[in-house]
């Protein structure tokens, strides 16, 4: 059966899933404000969990209307084939956002949504009251400007949640996004790759699943896993297929830190992601920073100075970063940042900007290219 299929991403990287999208052969794909939509059936949902870097989640969108009153939620609500994908001993919590929209209490739309469901379902069923005591069908709502979109979760946790950083240190930078920087760069495993601030290790690590061409979601499960509709075997038969596609090659990936400990995180995060062996980390002061190879890429997330008390510090980071990169040759450099002042810090104008979110952080991605 086709589907409508929906990845919520952070604004800015719509481009990038909607890229992977079409490298997976994925049909109807098509990118709007915070999300890309596609079209699919059973073993697609099975292949855009496993395979995709960016985006937060896979959606199975079940309707989309516009509603401007509780009544026109429930009845549009109810009327939609619930039982197609729920089972009689389904657990189908509901949550979800409303922005821009006459309705605009969260609480009260889920508890519309949710009795429209029950409703329809209790007329399918013939059952007064459902114990949910099965597997997990997570309802999510949108209502954006008075337009409606009921999906199911298929994925559980968030796709960021790759499962190889359950030790992190403070203000991490989630996979997904560290997976967007390496791919803005164009790296794919040829040239040398450093990210001198690489805190816990997402960046680098990220980059070598990228140059292995390592699907990111192999070794963790998805809430459609447990669906009764949903065969095993397309799960099992979608990473067959993402194993078979992996490269095997020699990588020069180094990340740095100046904290020892993040050093120590880092290495056991390449570890658990079966990268250690590709990547090496080194404790190393990023104002040092030089590279003795002819060429190579840098993508890195030093920090912001966000706090009271800490933006003189980034600063003098940045100019002391900004000094040590100008005497490399040859090294492009893709580095996120909040700070509105940056590129007077550093001591350069960027090639290229391209703004993105950083969590709720509105950053700037500063891209310099050397010729």
């Amino acid at each position: 059966m086709e589907y409508t299929l929906c990845v919520p991403c952070l604004l800015g990287l719509e481009a990038p899933i909607a890229d992977e999208l079409r490298r997976l052969e994925m049909k109807n794909v098509a990118a709007g404000n915070g999300r890309v939509c596609f079209t699919g059936d059973e073993r697609d949902i099975a292949r855009a969990n496993i395979n995709l870097r960016v985006g937060e989640r896979v959606l199975l969108e079940l309707g989309s209307f516009e509603a401007k009153s509780f009544d026109e939620l429930f009845e549009r609500t109810k009327a939609l084939p619930w039982e197609s994908v729920l089972p009689r001993d389904a657990a189908f919590p509901v949550k979800g956002y409303s922005l821009n929209s006459q309705l605009f209490s969260v609480s009260d739309c889920q508890k519309i949504i949710k009795k429209a469901i029950v409703e329809r379902l209790k007329s399918v069923y013939g059952i007064e009251w459902f114990v949910e005591s099965g597997a997990l069908y997570q309802v999510q709502f949108s209502i954006m400007k008075d337009r409606v979109s009921l999906c199911l979760d298929t994925s559980g946790e968030g796709l960021h949640k790759r499962g190889y950083r359950p030790a992190h240190n403070a203000a991490p930078l989630k996979e997904t996004m560290a997976a967007a920087m390496v791919g803005f760069s164009r790296y794919r495993g040829k040239d040398d790759f450093c990210d001198p601030f690489c805190g816990s290790g997402t960046i680098p690590i990220e980059a070598a699943l990228i140059a292995l061409n390592r699907a990111p979601g192999l070794s963790r499960g998805f809430s459609a896993m447990r669906w009764d509709w949903i065969d095993m075997r397309v799960w099992e038969e979608a990473r067959d297929e993402a194993r078979a596609k992996e490269f095997h090659g020699t990588y020069n990936i180094v990340g740095s830190d100046i904290d020892p400990h993040s050093v120590k995180l880092a290495k056991e995060n390449a570890a658990r992601a079966g990268v250690g062996d590709i990547v090496r980390f080194e404790v190393a002061d990023a104002t040092k920073f030089a590279r003795t190879t002819e060429r190579g890429v840098i993508v890195t997330n030093p920090p912001y100075g966000e706090r009271i008390g800490e933006k003189d510090e980034a600063e003098t980071l940045y100019r002391g970063f900004g000094a040590a990169w100008q005497r490399t040759e040859n090294w492009k450099l893709y580095l996120l940042s909040s700070h509105t002042e940056f590129e007077r810090c550093f001591g350069a104008e960027a090639d290229r900007k391209r703004k993105l979110y950083n969590g709720m952080i509105k950053c700037d991605l500063f891209m310099y290219y050397k010729r």
